[in-house]
C-alpha cells in the first residue's frame, strides 16, 4: 500500500522504551508526530532526538504526542538516550519504537515491502530510506510526510509551523500562505462561497486577485 496525505495512518503493535504500544491506542484523541531513524548511534540522528526533547514542551502546548522509530532494539535506544544526554544536553523523553523485525518500517513504506531479515547486520547506509517525519491527526489520518536525507539534520521549527497550518486550517476554512507563521494573515479556502465569506468576515477581505482572499487569522 502507498501511503499518502489524507491516508489512515497504519495501526501496529510495538516495543519500545515506555513499553509496548498500540499505536491508534497511544494516539488517543491527540495528534502525534511519528518521526523515524536509519540507525542508533548515528551523528546526525543524535543531534535530532536531543533537539526534539528539549523542544518537546512546545508539541505538548499543541496537543501533539512525539514518537520515534529506529530499526534496532530497544535495549540499545535506551544506551543511546545516555549518548543523546551528553551530547545535546537532554535524553529524549518520548518513546521509541524498537523495529528489529522491520515491521513498521516497511508498513510505512520507509523500507521496501520485501525486504528481507531484521535490523541485525543492516547498516544505516541501507536504511537510508528510514528518515520520515509523518504528522498524524486526531482522526488517524496522515496530514503531512516529509523525507529528508541521512546528511541534514531535519528542521523541528519548521514541522512546528505547519502543524500550527495544520491545526488552524484544521478548524476555520482557511489556507495558510508561503512562510506563513502564526499570527499572520491566511487565506479564505477555495470552498468558502463570497456569501459564505461575508458572515465569517463581514469587515470584507484583501482580494488582489479574484482567487486569493486574504484575512486577519481567526483567533477563537
Amino acid at each position: 500500500m502507498t501511503l499518502q496525505i489524507g491516508a489512515t495512518a497504519p495501526d501496529f503493535e510495538a516495543e519500545t522504551t515506555e513499553g509496548p504500544i498500540r499505536f491508534h491506542d497511544w494516539i488517543g484523541d491527540k495528534w502525534a508526530l511519528l518521526f523515524s531513524h536509519p540507525k542508533d548511534f548515528t551523528p546526525v540522528c543524535t543531534t535530532e532526538l536531543g533537539t526534539l526533547a528539549r523542544m518537546k514542551p512546545e508539541f505538548d502546548k499543541r496537543g501533539v504526542k512525539l514518537i520515534g522509530l529506529s530499526v534496532d532494539p530497544v535495549s540499545n535506544h535506551n544506551l543511546w538516550g545516555n549518548d543523546i544526554k551528553d551530547v545535546v544536553g537532554i535524553a529524549p523523553n518520548y518513546p521509541m519504537i524498537g523495529d528489529t523485525d522491520l515491521h513498521v518500517s516497511k508498513l510505512y513504506n520507509m523500507l521496501p515491502a520485501d525486504t528481507s531479515g531484521g535490523s541485525e547486520g543492516r547498516t544505516a547506509a541501507t536504511n537510508a530510506t528510514v528518515r520520515t517525519v509523518f504528522v498524524i491527526g486526531p482522526d488517524k489520518k496522515i496530514k503531512l510526510m516529509l523525507i529528508y536525507p541521512m546528511s541534514t539534520g531535519r528542521n523541528f521549527d519548521e514541522i512546528l509551523r505547519v502543524i500550527d497550518s495544520l491545526q488552524l486550517t484544521a478548524k476555520h476554512s482557511v489556507a495558510t500562505p508561503a512562510n506563513w507563521k502564526q499570527g499572520e494573515d491566511v487565506i479564505i479556502a477555495g470552498s468558502v462561497s463570497n456569501e459564505d465569506a461575508k458572515k465569517k468576515y463581514p469587515d470584507g477581505w484583501k482580494e488582489p486577485k479574484p482567487y486569493i482572499r486574504i484575512v486577519p487569522q481567526p483567533t477563537n
